[in-house]
């Protein structure tokens, strides 16, 4: 319980920047999604390098800190590589076929 009220200013930043990101990727319009994709996954790599440095810099006797490192470098992976997925599947739709 000391965790959450030494940290509450960071949760309720959490939470208020995955409402403003709701809002944001609910609004762009279809034809900005590729280009949108590609930069958020250029963002995804930044974010798994910056993770992957961050748990070299911490003692191997902190298992939170490293498990929500390892959770991170996850996550980006799996956006990376479905973004990656996602803005091959629609580049394709705009190819001519021969």
């Amino acid at each position: 319980m000391e965790f959450i009220q030494n940290n509450l200013d960071i949760i309720y930043f959490v939470i208020f920047c995955i409402f403003i990101g709701i809002e944001v990727i609910a609004n762009v319009p279809a034809i900005l999604h590729t280009p949108l994709m590609s930069g958020a996954n250029a963002i995804s790599g930044v974010i798994m390098v910056g993770a992957v440095i961050m748990m070299f810099q911490v003692p191997p006797t902190n298992y939170i800190t490293l498990t929500v490192g390892g959770i991170a470098v996850f996550l980006g992976a799996l956006n990376i590589s479905g973004g990656f997925f996602v803005t091959g599947r629609m580049l394709k739709m705009f190819t001519t076929k021969k």
